[in-house]
């Protein structure tokens, strides 16, 4: 009799056992389908043109199917990065995949794109020149000191014909060091970017990125030579990687992609001031 009654109460304890493993299952299944289906999203915002075009032409393409946006602003995008990390953000649209690598490696996280968007080229602006004819020995050039938009730069001015670059150097990852021949004996002065079109009447040539072209108010057509816009920089939506393939992830990547954004580009383009990646054509 004490055997059955003890038996009894082992089946009884391993069936209800079983039954809250379900459940836990079950909620647990719950609580991820809610993250990846939510309606509530928090946008990193960074001084510059790419907050600003999701702001006045994804955003409201998002709340017409049933999103809540949220507006954090940020006036440094490192600090956006670890925002974005610690997941009091969702993504944020102001980086290119060159400059979200760089962050990876130096922090050890796993941000990532999950697609280009429109991008303002980087350009050669000048307060005392008219062309980059006008280069000669031992002028001052400025280009900024982040090591993703210093490789763009040393492009830009081999694109000018200005420096030559080491055949076996990295395009993504170049440094002073890279460069074989400066044929006019430039001084090129690192700086941050942001300093850079306050030092314009002291320097003779800038490399500016296209964010602080717009912050500075800066007329793009001053460029005096714009630079090709490889995959790497452009510009891109970024959510942590364990977003990547969430549903609200892939609906912004959706809304870049609608015939109401290509229509909103093709309103505000018409002076070629975007690079309009194919990807979103």
């Amino acid at each position: 009799m004490k055997k059955n009654i003890v038996t009894k109460i082992i089946i009884g304890l391993t069936t209800s056992l079983f039954a809250l493993g379900l459940a836990g299952c079950g909620n647990s299944g719950s609580t991820d389908t809610k993250a990846t289906e939510k309606k509530d999203l928090t946008i990193g915002i960074s001084p510059g043109p790419y907050s600003e075009l999701f702001t006045s032409a994804v955003k409201p393409i998002l709340e017409k199917n049933g999103y809540t946006i949220k507006e954090v602003n940020f006036s440094d995008l490192r600090q956006a990065d670890v925002a974005l990390t610690e997941g009091s953000i969702d993504f944020n649209v102001d980086q290119h995949s060159a400059y979200a690598n760089n962050f990876n490696k130096e922090t050890n996280n796993k941000l990532t794109p999950i697609t280009p968007i429109p991008t303002v080229p980087a350009g050669i602006f000048s307060n005392k020149h008219t062309s980059i004819d006008q280069v000669a020995k031992g002028q001052k050039v400025a280009i900024p000191n982040d090591p993703s938009n210093t490789a763009r730069a040393f492009r830009l001015l081999k694109k000018a014909g200005w420096i030559k670059l080491k055949e076996d150097a990295n395009p993504t990852t170049l440094t002073i060091n890279d460069v074989s021949e400066n044929t006019y004996n430039l001084d090129i002065t690192l700086m941050d970017s942001a300093q850079i079109p306050r030092a314009l009447d002291d320097i003779d040539f800038a490399v500016l990125p296209g964010s602080m072209v717009y912050a500075s108010k800066i007329d793009p057509s001053k460029s005096l030579l714009s630079e090709d816009v490889s995959k790497e920089l452009q510009l891109q939506v970024v959510v942590d990687e364990k977003n990547k393939d969430s549903k609200w992830a892939n609906d912004i990547v959706e809304a870049y992609k609608s015939e109401e954004f290509k229509d909103y580009m093709a309103e505000h383009n018409k002076n070629n001031y975007w690079f309009i990646p194919d990807e979103i054509k």
